[in-house]
């Protein structure tokens, strides 16, 4: 996110009852953010756990209640920072307002979004990964952040660790238990990275892209075979096509093809939207193609294969 001087906002996003005002509690006591200046905190939504007026006055902080989503216009933060003169702003979001109503308002000159932080109840995240994906898309696609707290190593972390990076790759992702920062836990994957040949099976192809992408030195130089659809354009260096799936992120409206590169020498006889097993060497490398680094395959052998039985991939 680029970062230009101004009136830094930040904003807490997350579900009623998952740990926001706890966040924001913990963080304003701290040493980085107790500095002096003054904060301006606006609460959009009222859980349990409570902000104490004297703590928030021995901090510095001024807490205003937003009741209605519509009230949050470039008017009104004008409006706050003539009369409060903040230093910063810490938005408290509302778990079922749209992210879009900040994350596209024309902010008032001054006002800078410095940085979005999600906070997920990992007892809870699951529940609403099912019932409000949407929801949860949206408060993870441009978060810089996001940090579940109430997490066990015996909780399937990994696939929610997946599940935000698939939509949002950049961003960082953050276990805490009762003790602090979650780091040692052991991802699970359904397949054997440590195999001559990693199969992946066609309902794992979302994990493997992932994966790939993530942590390049368990994959790099290693052999993998999988199902794909194949891709061609010109726009793919000679000797080369796409190998890889439709995957779903969000909703059926929302599908992308995911894949790596792949450099075969039978790659001309190779038709497009043809389904092919690939057995090829991956290479963390830079690619021409990403304009970055990433993983670029290098197959042996492509063969002709059968449709699979879904043709959509996910991320868990």
């Amino acid at each position: 996110m680029l970062i230009n001087k101004g009136l830094p906002i930040y904003l807490i996003a997350g579900f009623l009852e998952g740990g926001k005002t706890e966040f924001v509690n913990f963080t304003m006591q701290q040493d980085y953010f107790n500095d002096g200046e003054k904060t301006l905190l606006i609460v959009c939504e009222e859980g349990e756990e409570e902000y104490d007026p004297a703590v928030l006055a021995k901090l510095k902080a001024t807490m205003v209640t937003v009741e209605n989503e519509s009230d949050l216009t470039p008017a009104f933060f004008k409006e706050m920072k003539k009369k409060y003169r903040p230093d910063r702003v810490i938005i408290e979001y509302n778990g079922m307002w749209r992210m879009k109503t900040l994350t596209e308002m024309k902010l008032p000159a001054g006002f800078e979004m410095y940085q979005i932080i999600t906070i997920f109840d990992a007892t809870t995240f699951q529940l609403y990964l099912n019932n409000m994906k949407s929801l949860v898309i949206d408060m993870v696609s441009l978060a810089d952040m996001v940090i579940f707290n109430r997490s066990s190593k015996e909780m399937p972390l990994s696939m929610f660790k997946r599940s935000i990076r698939a939509v949002n790759r950049p961003c960082e992702v953050i276990f805490e238990d009762g003790n602090g920062e979650l780091e040692d836990f052991e991802e699970e994957l359904p397949y054997d990275v440590e195999a001559p040949i990693i199969e992946i099976a066609e309902e794992d192809f979302g994990i493997f892209y992932v994966g790939a992408l993530d942590n390049p030195e368990r994959y790099d130089n290693k052999v993998v075979r999988f199902k794909a659809r194949a891709l061609k354009t010109p726009a793919f260096p000679k000797g080369s096509f796409l190998p890889g799936r439709n995957a779903m992120t969000c909703c059926a409206d929302d599908i992308a093809f995911i894949g790596f590169l792949c450099y075969y020498e039978h790659a001309a006889d190779i038709k497009s939207r043809q389904w092919v097993e690939v057995t090829a060497r991956l290479r963390w490398q830079y690619c021409e193609s990403y304009q970055d680094e990433g993983p670029v395959l290098y197959a042996a052998n492509v063969e002709q294969a059968q449709p699979p039985k879904d043709d959509l991939v996910y991320f868990n």
